[in-house]
């Protein structure tokens, strides 16, 4: 059975903005969603390829952080949210490495942010990859089953659907805003941190 072209662009951008770091993935996945709700997109190719080119950017980004180290960290630390995101992260990592690698990935940046750090502190790549699975795995659920839902609850309006599941998206995204600005405001020395040591397996 030959897939329509629509469908093949739509997961084409999905792979995409999935793998490359920063890009805007949490609207196209719940765009996505919603065209599910109306039956124009398969809802379960949406979302084996968002977990499987966000586990694989994942992968690229550790490795990219292992083989650079500092300076790939240090990208991140002259822009405020991704600084932010990394200070949290980098505070916690070494006590409670894969809960925190999974809740990472409801911040702005923090899959990419967080491979890249575990790389560059040589953390053991099989509990990475794991952690790297199972928070793709629930994020990407998250996303595109909350535009499903939206596209479900206004099956006969698009562009309400979408809306409606943007504003949920909004609503849900207020604690990590929060989060966020909290974090700016503390003074965090970077280069003085003692969880800038290689962690064991």
């Amino acid at each position: 059975m030959s897939v329509p072209d629509g469908v093949t662009a739509a997961l084409g951008l999905v792979f995409l903005v999935g793998f490359v770091p920063l890009l805007p993935t949490e609207p196209v996945l719940i765009s996505c969603g919603v065209l599910a709700a109306s039956g124009k997109l398969p809802l379960q190719w949406v979302i084996l390829t968002a977990i499987a080119s966000c586990v694989l950017a994942d992968l690229v980004n550790y490795g990219i952080g292992r083989r650079i180290g500092e300076p790939a960290i240090g990208r991140f630390a002259h822009r405020r949210t991704p600084a932010a995101v990394l200070d949290w992260i980098k505070e916690r990592l070494a006590r409670n490495a894969e809960p925190i690698l999974i809740a990472g990935r409801w911040l702005p940046g923090g899959g990419t942010i967080g491979a890249v750090l575990c790389g560059s502190l040589r953390f053991p790549v099989r509990r990475f990859a794991l952690a790297s699975m199972i928070g793709c795995t629930l994020w990407c659920l998250y996303a595109t089953l909350l535009g499903y839902l939206g596209g479900s609850l206004a099956s006969d309006d698009i562009p309400l659907a979408l809306a409606v599941s943007l504003g949920i998206a909004a609503l849900l995204s207020l604690p990590a805003s929060m989060f966020l600005r909290a974090q700016r405001r503390r003074a965090v020395d970077v280069d003085d941190d003692p969880d800038l040591e290689p962690i064991a397996g």
